[in-house]
Parts: C-alpha cells; structure tokens; sequence
C-alpha cells in the first residue's frame, strides 16, 4: 500500500483509531519525546478554549 492510498483512508476512520496511529507515528520519530509533549501543551490548551467558549455561551444566555 502506497503512502498517497494511505492518506487517503485517513478521513474515513474514527477519531479514536487515527489518535492511534499519530501516537504510533509520534513514537517512531527520533524526537518523540518533544512531540508528544508539544501534543499534550496544544490539547491542553485547545480544552483550555472550549471551557472559555463553554462559558461565554453561558454568560451570553444569560
């Protein structure tokens, strides 16, 4: 299977199966160790955001 056939299949698995393969690929990288933690800081801070968002929702019904 080419990598482009690869690719390809990407957006039709769940969330949870293409969170493994990134956790696969990250841990192949020489540098793995920096992008896993570059990967935990962005979740972070994308729930940072939501809870940001949640509670401006909140406030704007109000």
């Amino acid at each position: 299977m080419s990598s482009a056939e690869i690719i390809s299949e990407i957006p039709k698995l769940s969330h949870h199966d293409r969170r493994e393969i990134m956790r696969c690929i990250v841990e192949a990288e020489e540098d793995a160790a920096t992008i896993t933690a570059c990967d935990e800081l962005a979740l972070e801070r994308f729930q940072m955001l939501d809870a940001m968002e949640a509670e401006d929702e909140k406030n704007s019904t109000r």
